[in-house]
């Protein structure tokens, strides 16, 4: 609930199993706002250096290369110092690659100039396998319902804290995910997410209950045990950065 009694989010959404809480409940407890730490006096602007020698680059800053509209065609987002930008009323992007199971990391930036509020502000989303969201949004001095705070698996979990740093300030996704599998129409294994936001532990190893959406609770809908990379576009100027990606997988496993 927001100090001014205004109602964050919704009542009149399902019950999340094993909570008492409703999916996008405002009243849910907001996580506590952690400061994160910094690397060096310029973090904000100097990048978190060159990726891994064994790492797949899915964005190195200079092209959408590998990159579509959910139609196919080219990806139509701006590309300019290093970044790419949500170009609002294009559609989310995602990568003609297929991802595994992975570490993955990417930097996003809120729009410097403050507009709206809750997910008004600032808002986007990393989708694993194109499905499963991990929440983008401008939550620095910014309430919203907790399940969809910056660092939430949308509809499902709030973060373990509030990390966000200002509007304007280069950020840190550091994602560990391992993808459900499937034997015919059965999950026989859900997908686990471990989060990491600017160094800070929001998610540990947590069980998806299914595919992420909005005001609704989901199941899981078999499909490949690979799948792409989505970025969204919610019509705000979300900048993302140095995006890339290791397999997770034994040395002996080819």
């Amino acid at each position: 609930m927001a100090p001014d009694g205004k109602n964050l989010g919704y009542d009149d959404t399902p019950i999340i199993p094993g909570t008492s809480w409703h999916v996008h409940d405002g009243n849910r407890p907001q996580p506590p706002v952690v400061t994160p730490g910094s690397c060096c006096d310029c973090c904000t602007d100097c990048g978190a250096g060159t990726p891994p020698a064994d790492a797949v680059v899915l964005f190195g800053g200079e092209s959408l290369d590998g990159w579509v509209s959910g139609d196919g065609s080219p990806a139509q987002w701006k590309v300019e110092a290093g970044a790419m930008e949500v170009m609002p009323g294009t559609g989310n992007i995602q990568t003609v690659a297929q991802l595994p199971d992975c570490q993955l990391h990417l930097e996003f930036c809120a729009p410097t100039v403050v507009k709206g509020e809750s997910q008004g502000r600032g808002n986007s989303g990393v989708f694993l396998m194109g499905q499963y969201e991990i929440q983008v949004l401008d939550c620095h001095d910014n309430l919203t319902y907790p399940d969809g705070t910056t660092g939430a698996v949308y509809g499902q979990y709030p973060p373990l804290a509030n990390a966000c740093r200002k509007p304007g300030e280069w950020q840190t996704y550091d994602i560990l995910w391992e993808g459900p599998r499937f034997e015919g129409a059965s999950c026989v294994k859900p997908a686990y997410v471990t989060v990491l936001l600017n160094g800070i532990v929001l998610h540990h190893h947590v069980e998806l209950m299914g595919n992420t959406s909005h005001r609704v609770l989901t199941e899981y809908v078999p499909h490949a045990p690979e799948g792409p990379l989505m970025l969204q576009d919610h019509g705000d100027l979300v900048r993302f950065r140095n995006i890339w990606y290791r397999p997770l997988k034994g040395y002996d496993e080819g």
